[in-house]
């Protein structure tokens, strides 16, 4: 019962040690201004989960089911986005060929 717990937890401090003997590498900040940004974030993230060997199978499949369903919401809204600024466009021509 309490031995998945204490194997994360070992698993956890195995990485903090790794991190604080190499000296943790400083992230650049990144700006997440549109869906594509957090959709590239997400790629990383998802390569980074499949590729952590300290992490259990049912842990790598929660994680990456979660960042699926956010990288989903993020496509459908870069897709919307996307159509909005085409009928946009669409609407402006429309209204300026009307004013000739």
């Amino acid at each position: 019962m309490h031995k998945p717990r204490l194997r994360r937890l070992e698993s956890l401090v195995e990485i903090l040690e790794e991190q604080l003997g190499r000296g943790q590498r400083s992230l650049s900040p990144r700006r997440l201004q549109t869906a594509q940004d957090v959709i590239d974030l997400l790629q990383e993230q998802v390569e980074a989960v499949r590729h952590e060997a300290r992490a259990g199978t049912i842990e790598k499949a929660r994680t990456l089911g979660y960042l699926a369903g956010i990288a989903r919401k993020a496509i459908e809204t870069g897709n919307l986005a996307a159509r909005l600024e085409l009928l946009e466009a669409v609407l402006k021509q429309r209204k300026e060929n009307a004013q000739r």
